[in-house]
């Protein structure tokens, strides 16, 4: 019995499996669908099929570059438990995970997955059907970022936040001091949670309506109509200050914003340094987790 990539498309949505694995279990089953998902229950493939459906909210993000700071990604690896997040095998494959994206410079998450995994003659999908056996819980390769430029990452509290700051510069990029300025600027953006680059990265629609809420709070306070546009600057450039990196107080010494501490480790180093972008993943961010009844598991349980 022949089958189709759509048979092998249906297998790996009923079982959750990977679509290697599901094309190898039709080709031992002649094609048969449920002879191929016992093939995959026997290879014990649909116990991560079942892992597959508990929500993964914990996990990683992490940040790595290369030696000389010149490529570098930012990803989030989710596990089911914060207690799997401080496994140092799920770490490590966390970290083959990054790697092997600077190497491949795959697309997106499923072009990652179809890659062989760094220092190993596995793909990563089958690298990680193999850490959810042995884990034993959902593991699941969220999202990436893949920069070629300078760049600088940094990763907070063991993994809950993960940055890579980018830039445009003539220094040595390996050196100790760009290192120690880049993640300067990371810690930052992990604290504050920065929106934006600078004040030219604001999107108009979202300057228009925080000057909307400005101008209404004016009026609000009885303010003058004469004098509001001219507070209304003022808001405006404190708008700017507290949600633009590049104009924000450098925490470290909040005589000085990020630009002019940049510029100043620049001048130290004889070159030129310009923030370029930066990328902030949180673990779970926008994941809806779930919340378990306890009360309402103990009445079933009574029924």
């Amino acid at each position: 019995m022949s089958f189709t990539a759509q048979d092998v498309k249906a297998l790996r949505e009923k079982t959750g499996c990977g679509m290697m694995d599901c094309k190898k279990a039709l080709t031992e089953a002649n094609g048969d669908m449920d002879a191929a998902i016992d093939f995959l229950r026997e290879q014990g493939l649909a116990k991560q099929a079942k892992k597959a459906s508990r929500i993964a909210a914990e996990g990683i993000a992490f940040a790595l570059t290369n030696d000389t700071n010149t490529a570098g990604v930012v990803i989030e690896v989710n596990s089911e438990t914060d207690f799997v997040a401080k496994n140092v095998d799920f770490q490590n494959f966390v970290k083959t995970c990054a790697l092997t994206v600077i190497e491949n410079a795959p697309a997106d998450v499923e072009a990652l997955k179809a890659c062989t995994a760094s220092g190993t003659d596995m793909t990563v999908e089958a690298l990680l059907q193999e850490k959810v056996l042995t884990i034993g819980e959902n593991l699941q390769i969220r999202r990436f970022e893949r920069f070629d430029s300078a760049c600088v990452g940094y990763v907070h509290a063991g993994g809950k936040i993960g940055v890579m700051v980018t830039f445009d510069t003539d220094v040595d990029t390996a050196s100790d001091a760009f290192v120690a300025c880049g993640k300067d600027v990371a810690m930052q953006i992990a604290a504050l949670n920065t929106p934006y680059l600078n004040k030219e990265s604001v999107p108009a629609d979202v300057l228009e309506h925080e000057k909307k809420i400005m101008r209404e709070q004016l009026i609000n306070e009885g303010k003058p109509e004469a004098i509001i546009e001219k507070i209304l600057g003022g808001k405006v450039a404190k708008y700017y200050k507290e949600n633009c990196l590049v104009d924000q107080e450098f925490v470290k010494n909040n005589d000085v914003n990020i630009k002019q501490y940049v510029d100043s480790v620049a001048k130290e180093l004889g070159g030129n340094i310009t923030i370029t972008g930066f990328v902030r993943y949180e673990k779970g961010e926008g994941i809806e987790k779930r919340q378990d009844d306890f009360a309402a598991e103990v009445a079933s349980m009574v029924k």
